[in-house]
């Protein structure tokens, strides 16, 4: 007993509660996100070619001005260069919220963040997804991304991954779609499921090689055999200050048919919010894998 009634242990316990809150304190003051300098993809780990780079900041960037939906793709060695020492849920949680990813109102922002050194990644949602979208979220990063990044191949990975997750969740969430159930892993429910979605992403994503493909069924004008073969290539690239230019090219497979035509490509669309994020924020849902 000490003075006052008070034991020594009721005296430890008063100075933990006391100093465990400034602990806590201590330690988000030391952990430092990185600022963001691009909205799509911020490549901190350098791990992506330019021209990679470009495609996909190019795909984000068009859903974002289309769609209205911001996501973007991180990059970094290790959460411990940020002075972060917890959970990687934690530091994309954190990471989300002070970037403020999505429409503030929304919240349907998403963040794809890979750390090379610490060999794990997330797909952190924004609050406006259910927790029903973890599970979506999941099934990309097991069947797409981790398997592509066991290869080093992060091109491949990050390309497929975005690709999937603006088709599964942004855009389905965006179209008023539910998240379909979890089901059992290698179940007949599960293998459907899948198949389905790579089906319907397989198609959103090659629907212009589709189209080209389809010509091939079209008789020829001239000979009136099949076997169009359609082919497209730009003239003069679109910009934000002005559209571009594209010519099409008709040959028959058969003789020697030809016919050009030219369209147009439309100018790159900027948004009032082109140089700050909405104000999302996020709430703890996605998924994490590692490889």
């Amino acid at each position: 007993m000490v003075a006052g009634g008070v034991t020594r242990r009721g005296l430890l316990l008063i100075w933990l509660f006391a100093i465990l809150p400034v602990m806590a304190i201590a330690q988000g003051a030391e952990r430092q996100y990185p600022e963001y300098a691009s909205l799509s993809v911020n490549d901190y780990a350098a791990i992506l070619p330019a021209e990679d780079a470009a495609a996909l900041a190019a795909r984000l960037d068009t859903l974002r001005e289309d769609r209205g939906i911001e996501m973007v793709v991180v990059t970094a060695a290790s959460r411990s260069d940020y002075g972060d020492h917890g959970s990687l849920e934690r530091f994309a949680t954190g990471l989300f919220n002070t970037w403020g990813i999505g429409n503030a109102t929304r919240n349907d922002g998403i963040l794809i963040l890979v750390l090379t050194r610490d060999r794990e990644m997330r797909i952190e949602l924004g609050r406006g997804y259910d927790r029903d979208w973890d599970w979506v979220a999941q099934g990309i990063i097991d069947q797409t991304m981790v398997p592509a990044f066991r290869q080093g191949d992060f091109v491949t990975g990050l390309r497929d991954g975005v690709e999937q997750t603006i088709d599964r969740i942004a855009l389905a969430h965006a179209g008023g779609a539910t998240a379909p159930p979890p089901s059992e892993p290698g179940g007949i429910s599960g293998g459907i499921v899948a198949l389905t979605m790579a089906v319907l992403g397989l198609g959103l994503v090659m629907r212009r090689r589709i189209g080209d493909a389809l010509y091939r069924l079209r008789r020829c004008p001239q000979c009136g055999a099949r076997g169009l073969v359609r082919t497209r290539e730009t003239l003069m690239a679109a910009t934000r200050q002005s559209p571009g230019r594209g010519r099409q090219i008709l040959n028959c497979a058969n003789c020697d048919y030809r016919d050009e035509s030219s369209y147009r490509i439309a100018r790159i669309r900027t948004s009032s919010s082109s140089s700050s994020f909405g104000g999302g924020s996020s709430s703890g849902g996605g998924a994490s894998g590692r490889w």
